[in-house]
């Protein structure tokens, strides 16, 4: 096999990766962009909520909040045409099991300088259910459009060679470069060969199955089979309210697609693994390649993946409405999320960009807030 010399490899075909490849490929650097499925943005880049975070939601991680306001603005402004900015946006505490109540939100959205109006009445929900409304200003992008965005833009950058259906089989060290082996998912005897002196790790649910591949250090993960639902409504079709800080939900418009994307925190996670690899009793077959706890699969297509919890999640969600507001379940995306088991203490999502090593180098990049991408910039 003949091999090609770039100037970084990045693995991962999420949001993360295609604008860590774009950043580098922005600087003049040849740039090798390694996807395991057969298409960019298939996994966690799609399925979310597509909140666009202002910091509302970590009341209890001020760490969080900060990152996420800091960053907003400025994806806001490099994605408007993506992100639907015409909803109304409500956040509520529950009045029973909340782990934050009125005082204590109103004097975190001070802290941070964003706004909360409290609101007394409303005809759309259920103030018996709710300790506190409050208007707040959230938006939401769409993750389709900044799919085929982000997709457009790096296959068309003639510095990024794209490698779909491609995983890394074997990494080794030779002196200041990475020699890399690739292996095509489906055609097994197509391999290449790839030397570079920087590796940037950006595959999320596979971290740890990456840094082990080089031999590396292990990041502590969990990770969980986990449902997003769309839904409709034509009382509530332009709005959006989400219940914290604690076991609740949420409902709010998915970017500009008309749909309503709804997620519970006790719902919406199926299976939990708290490996540092994502090890699911669904994966059996165990030499079924289409997942596998080294190489996760797409959920969403899986026919082992869980029954759905929409109604669940509906009947959860209800509560917190008047009764003349209706709903509809279309469909459910389901993906792996991974969270760092730190998170478990105040619920906040930091982003980590760990050197795992220094010569040849390896960033490993773990996110999970959209407009975290540019800390890579910080970085590398």
């Amino acid at each position: 096999m003949q091999t090609e010399h770039v100037d970084a490899v990045v693995i991962g075909g999420g949001i993360f990766g295609c604008y860590a490849a774009l950043y580098l490929a922005g600087k003049g650097a040849r740039v090798a962009l390694v996807e395991k499925e057969a298409q960019l943005f298939q996994k966690a880049s799609l399925v979310n909520q597509a909140r666009l975070h202002g910091g509302y939601h970590y009341p209890r991680s001020v760490a969080t909040a900060a990152l996420s306001d800091e960053h907003k603005e400025r994806f806001t402004a490099e994605h408007k045409q993506f992100v639907n900015f015409s909803f109304e946006k409500y956040y509520a505490i529950d009045r029973f099991g909340s782990f934050t109540d009125p005082q204590q939100f109103e004097r975190f959205c001070q802290h941070l300088n964003i706004p909360c109006e409290r609101i007394r009445e409303h005809p759309l929900f259920n103030f018996h259910r709710m300790e506190a409304l409050y208007k707040t200003t959230e938006y939401s992008f769409d993750p389709v459009l900044l799919r085929e965005h982000y997709r457009t833009r790096v296959e068309q950058n003639p510095h990024i060679a794209i490698l779909k259906n491609t995983q890394i089989q074997r990494a080794t060290p030779d002196g200041a470069n990475w020699l890399l082996e690739t292996q095509h998912t489906q055609l097994k005897t197509q391999n290449s060969k790839l030397k570079t002196p920087i590796v940037i790790n950006a595959t999320y649910a596979a971290t740890n199955a990456v840094n082990r591949l080089f031999g590396l250090r292990d990041i502590d993960l969990t990770h969980e089979i986990s449902e997003i639902a769309f839904i409709t409504s034509a009382q509530f079709q332009d709005k959006g309210l989400t219940v914290m800080d604690g076991p609740f939900g949420s409902i709010m418009p998915y970017g500009l697609s008309g749909l309503l994307s709804l997620s519970s925190v006790a719902y919406t996670h199926h299976k939990i693994s708290y490996d540092n690899l994502p090890r699911f009793d669904c994966q059996e077959p165990e030499n079924d390649p289409r997942c596998r706890p080294e190489a996760p699969g797409i959920c969403t297509e899986c026919p082992r993946r869980p029954d759905s919890n929409a109604y669940k999640m509906l009947q959860q969600m209800r509560q917190y409405f008047a009764d003349s507001v209706r709903f509809e379940h279309l469909f459910s995306y389901f993906t792996i999320k991974s969270k760092l088991k730190t998170s478990y203490i105040d619920d906040g999502r930091p982003t980590e960009i760990a050197l795992l090593s220094e010569r040849p180098k390896l960033y490993c990049l773990f996110a999970g807030k959209v407009n975290s991408i540019y800390e890579i910039e910080k970085i590398v």
